[in-house]
């Protein structure tokens, strides 16, 4: 099981690399990420995009980047396209963002016809590190979702479930989270939590346990559970937090990586193939761990 970011990185080597294709990757963060993680062993690299700035920004960097293959395409939509074919067509394991917007990218990702959709949302599952908590906590979904109802939020728990498995994490706690830790009629995010532990219960969420409605303090402290009297394997234990929107979500990651100092990385699940979607604000080693995690679950995919 693995137990910090740092591991992430140490339970892919020795594996067969998988190969990840970044679209339009005239980028400084992510052909920095990319080498970094090609020279680790962990992934085979392909980029598509503007060959001239790619090889401009590696010179810059002293990035050797010969030994990569390179789709050379000046069109952002196209270079999209064919990174994306990449990954349907099985010539490439997992796919990064590389100078576009995230939107462009899931365009082309949940294109009907030649896309990568499955029967799942996407949905991004992010991993901290947090120094005064006793495991990984993975936080899901604060970037993607906006307002996810009830069949969304169970797609978006066993999104989250499946990247915990591939950790080894077996059946991995999950708090559905709200402003209170008891079913209000008039607060729809309790409702929808009571249901989704029902749901767990019979088996419509697989691989996990699943509790809620729980508070914040409560899901990751067992002293504030036992304190009001809350009786749950999930309180002051939990893996998983299922987010009630992504207002709350983006707020709570942003306090762990800023104030709390967390390391993270994340990827977006969902999806026939892992991707890797960083923010500019993310540091060079959350995007190496993210590029290592989706390495993991490409790997997890190809043994299903």
């Amino acid at each position: 099981m693995v137990k910090t970011i740092d591991e992430i990185k140490d339970f892919v080597k020795g594996s067969r690399k998988k190969r990840i294709v970044v679209a339009v990757a005239q980028d400084e963060d992510v052909l920095r990420s990319v080498h970094d993680a090609h020279h680790l062993g962990l992934v085979d690299v392909s980029l598509v995009g503007d060959k001239k700035k790619i090889y401009d920004i590696a010179s810059e960097l002293k990035i050797d980047v010969s030994g990569y293959e390179i789709v050379k395409e000046i069109d952002e939509a196209k270079a999209i396209r064919i990174a994306v074919d990449m990954a349907a067509n099985g010539s490439a394991d997992m796919l990064m963002k590389g100078m576009i917007q995230t939107a462009d990218l899931f365009k082309a990702v949940l294109d009907k016809d030649h896309g990568l959709r499955t029967n799942r949302i996407l949905s991004h599952v992010g991993i901290f590190e947090v120094a005064n908590y006793h495991k990984l906590l993975f936080v899901t979904d604060a970037g993607i979702n906006i307002s996810p109802d009830l069949k969304q939020k169970a797609d978006i728990i066993q999104n989250a479930v499946d990247v915990a498995t591939s950790l080894e994490i077996e059946k991995p706690k999950v708090a559905v989270l709200a402003a209170i830790e008891l079913v209000n009629p008039s607060m729809q995010a309790t409702l929808e939590a009571a249901a989704l532990s029902k749901m767990a219960d019979r088996g419509q969420i697989k691989n996990c346990i699943v509790d809620g409605p729980l508070a914040m303090d409560n899901a990751i402290s067992l002293e504030a559970a036992k304190h009001k009297g809350i009786q749950s394997i999930v309180a002051g234990d939990a893996d998983i937090l299922l987010m009630p929107d992504i207002e709350a979500g983006n707020i709570l990651v942003k306090s762990l990586s800023f104030l709390g100092q967390a390391k993270s990385c994340g990827i977006v699940a969902g999806a026939r193939v892992p991707i890797v979607v960083t923010s500019r604000a993310d540091d060079h080693m959350t995007k190496l761990n993210s590029i290592a995690l989706a390495s993991i679950m490409s790997i997890k995919n190809k043994s299903l």
